[in-house]
């Protein structure tokens, strides 16, 4: 197959497919599908970092829409929440891609790996976390609150991308006071926000892989329809788990990374 002057074998696109089902799956769950589905795309010869973000952007974008609305006919996303926060974070994920081909990833790595460990540690101590929804606050505050956590998260996802979905999710859990199912489809309202906002940043700029990021975005797409009905059918226990599972293979891919560095 050839995509922008790329030439990719078979056993390449077919590793891509692999990878962007996973990605979609995970993503659709608890978010983070990006750790999975980036280094992927990285790994294809002559292709810039740019590029692979830009085409996972398209890809990703692909599966976070089935996800949502899969999740929207069968758990009812607040959009009181879900609103604010997904302008404000598709806003920010512009910004956020402007930036990405001018500062360099290794600033943000150690700082987003002692965070996850934090996360994870209290998600871990606090197993009630979650469980039920209990918002923290009402009216004009708490969408404030979302708007902002949406511009902050919009701007990481537009100049890196993985665990956006996983920061979201924690967010609205141990922030905005949501249980886990319902953050997880507020969530995906907000990524694909977020996806929309880089692609419009990098599609006029020519960054986007079309052919490559339309196969691996299909395998995403069915990943995420999978896993947003897995994730309904199971609740926010199911979700948590993978949270933590999530979280813990992201700490440790970035704790690598942070030492080969």
């Amino acid at each position: 197959m050839t995509s922008g002057g790329l030439d990719l074998s078979t056993t390449t696109v077919l590793l891509l497919v692999v990878a962007g089902f996973t990605a979609g799956w995970i993503d659709a769950v608890v978010g983070g599908g990006g750790l999975v589905q980036l280094p992927a795309l990285l790994l294809v010869p002559g292709i810039s970092p740019v590029q692979a973000l830009a085409t996972n952007k398209l890809a990703g974008i692909m599966g976070t829409s089935v996800a949502a609305v899969t999740f929207y006919r069968r758990v009812g996303p607040d959009l009181r929440t879900a609103a604010p926060m997904a302008v404000c974070a598709f806003g920010g994920a512009v910004g956020g891609a402007a930036l990405a081909s001018r500062i360099p990833a290794e600033l943000f790595t150690p700082i987003i790996l002692v965070v996850l460990i934090g996360v994870a540690v209290w998600t871990v101590a606090r197993p009630a976390l979650g469980t039920t929804s209990r918002l923290r606050w009402e009216g004009n505050r708490h969408r404030v609150t979302a708007a902002a956590v949406g511009l902050a998260i919009g701007a990481y996802d537009g100049l890196l991308g993985p665990g956006t979905g996983t920061f979201l999710v924690i967010s609205l859990v141990g922030l905005l006071g949501y249980a886990f199912l319902p953050a997880s489809a507020i969530a995906k309202i907000v990524n694909f926000a977020t996806n929309a906002g880089a692609l419009v940043f990098f599609v006029p700029h020519g960054a986007v892989l079309w052919t490559l990021g339309l196969v691996v975005g299909a395998a995403n797409l069915c990943g995420g329809y999978l896993g947003a009905r897995m994730a309904v059918a199971r609740g926010s226990g199911f979700v948590r788990g993978v949270f933590i599972v999530v979280v813990s293979v992201l700490i440790v891919r970035l704790a690598w990374q942070v030492l080969a560095g």
